[in-house]
């Protein structure tokens, strides 16, 4: 190094030296670490040789106590070592092996809450304490969604998910010891997906339908039309707003079930996998009215635009708020605004509620058979209220014989009439 000057070496991989790049003529010494090619460099605010000696041995000591009892050796803050993971993230998606949105959602956390929290802080001092306290830290200092502007705990768990990463990051590259791994997340309780209810799916549809219907200007003629037909193709899917954007019309293909009915099969791609789902055949229909008005028809074009053809990069998120206004249906059940994610939700849970089994809806949504379990478990008591409430004072089970078995053919068959006069979600008649 062209700044340093006077070096002597006192022993293999410590040496001392003076650095010519400053006015004054303070010592410091470079210690080489153990079985690594990297080093430590430490002032030792001393302009005299004999006393720098002596304090390059004991950092020399220092350091080798420090790593033979896993002690960091180096000082970094949280910010800092957030940095060079980001790095790295950002380096996984190129290579493919995350989503490219992945890094951005990440930042987003680290610049915004954890650099507030704990940017400045050692890392080598965050500890289990430190850990256990960003929940009520979090609350007392962020502003979150609800009516009542607290934050969700599903956000929090987020959160303290990639301050978790971070730290492993930071064990990893020995920056600080391994003892200072979390053992375990607080507990939170797991916030329920905000989904529509099948009446209220049906008031959305039958809204949604009569405002594209009013539209009048070409332009929002055009917007209103794709925006309607957007929101049935979420809901008769189930697909993830990312793998939405991403959709493609060499990605729809028509289809025939094993008992030769019309489906569409499409090919959809997010988070990092891709996977091919079904949907019935109302849904090309939904498809097919967008692509007649579009200007981006050829293979290799989003399925999902603007006017002029280019990729949405909102989904039409200020479109389907408006229609969400106007329908009475912005908020959830949870006081939480709804976003384009409900229509997924909405989908699980109507999947649910006609008794298709779990492990086919993981597969056809591309994720857990515990993900679904964990989030929409209360459809099936819902569901199975007959099996739950058996038993219990003011409730009997309907016997299956005889004018019993009889009365209670009548109501399902009533039943059957009214579900299949009424607008369905694989009812392609019910969004003409």
């Amino acid at each position: 190094m062209s700044f340093i000057t006077e070096k002597e070496q006192l022993k293999p991989g410590l040496v001392i030296f003076r650095r010519g790049d400053v006015q004054h003529r303070m010592w410091y010494c470079r210690v080489k670490l153990p079985k690594e090619d990297r080093y430590k460099t430490i002032s030792l605010k001393t302009e005299r040789i004999d006393i720098a000696r002596d304090k390059a041995f004991e950092h020399d000591a220092e350091i080798r106590f420090s790593l033979k009892h896993d002690v960091p050796v180096f000082n970094r803050p949280f910010s800092a070592v957030a940095k060079e993971y980001m790095a790295v993230q950002e380096l996984r998606a190129k290579r493919g092996e995350i989503s490219a949105d992945r890094p951005r959602k990440v930042r987003t956390i680290v610049d915004g809450p954890l650099q507030k929290y704990v940017g400045s802080t050692q890392v080598h001092l965050i500890g289990e304490e430190t850990w256990k306290n960003y929940p009520t830290w979090r609350r007392e200092n962020g502003v979150g969604r609800y009516r009542d502007k607290r934050i969700s705990d599903s956000t929090i768990h987020t959160e303290m998910s990639v301050l978790f990463a971070v730290m492993g990051f930071a064990i990893e590259k020995r920056y600080v010891p391994a003892s200072l791994s979390f053992k375990k997340k607080p507990k939170l309780k797991t916030m329920r997906r905000d989904e529509f209810t099948l009446e209220e799916y049906r008031k959305l549809h039958t809204v949604a339908r009569a405002w594209a219907a009013k539209a009048t200007h070409p332009r929002s003629v055009w917007y209103r039309t794709v925006v309607y037909n957007f929101i049935l193709i979420m809901c008769n899917t189930g697909m993830r707003p990312p793998e939405a954007k991403n959709l493609r019309w060499r990605d729809v293909k028509p289809a025939k079930d094993k008992e030769g009915r019309e489906i569409v099969v499409l090919f959809v791609q997010g988070k990092g996998k891709s996977r091919n789902l079904v949907a019935p055949e109302s849904v090309l229909e939904y498809l097919e009215r967008i692509r007649a008005i579009s200007k981006a028809t050829k293979p290799d074009d989003r399925v999902f635009t603007t006017i002029n053809g280019a990729p949405t990069s909102t989904l039409y998120q200020s479109l389907i708020e408006s229609v969400l206004v106007v329908a009475g249906l912005r908020d959830g059940q949870n006081g939480v605004p709804r976003s384009t994610y409900c229509f997924r939700h909405t989908y699980a849970t109507l999947r649910l509620s006609e008794g298709v089994d779990v492990y086919f809806l993981a597969e056809q949504m591309g994720t857990s058979v515990k993900m679904i379990e964990d989030h929409y478990g209360h459809v099936n008591t819902v569901k199975h209220a007959d099996r739950v409430l058996m038993g219990m004072g003011g409730w009997e089970q309907a016997e299956k014989t005889g004018a019993s078995k009889e009365a209670g053919d009548k109501v399902v068959a009533a039943a059957g009439a009214r579900q299949r006069t009424a607008p369905r979600m694989n009812n392609a008649r019910s969004a003409r």
